[in-house]
């Protein structure tokens, strides 16, 4: 019985995570067109790549709780949890490439960013 219910549970996370990245990229794609058409493709590029990337992160977080679920508590093999290691360094890497993408630095310089955006914004003031 449970160990249905955990099955059950990553079938549901990888159908969420997939349907994450297919509805988020559907959704940026048309915002693009729609923009595009508006303000110009220079303009919509962007904002299609950052929302592009922010639903491939969140379908990627679905994912990798399905593959912890599976790996750790339906088969815990040494083998699956290899495999659920180079996992988890592969959406790593993958999640800090599009955050530089996205947001135009890296992860560690926010704290950094916001100290120099409130100075700035204290000088003005």
């Amino acid at each position: 019985m449970l160990k249905t219910f955990y099955e059950l549970s990553v079938s549901l996370l990888e159908i969420c995570g997939t349907l994450a990245i297919l509805i988020g990229s559907a959704a940026a794609t048309w915002q693009f067109f729609r923009q595009s058409l508006r303000d110009g493709y220079a303009k919509a590029y962007h904002p299609f790549r950052s929302s592009l990337g922010r639903s491939i992160l969140l379908g990627l977080e679905f994912l990798v709780a399905a593959d912890i679920l599976n790996s750790l508590v339906i088969a815990p093999t040494l083998d699956d949890l290899l495999i659920l290691a180079g996992l988890v360094l592969v959406r790593t890497f993958l999640s800090i490439s599009l955050g530089v993408e996205i947001n135009g630095h890296w992860p560690w310089q926010d704290t950094r960013l916001e100290r120099e955006e409130k100075a700035a914004a204290s000088k003005q003031a």
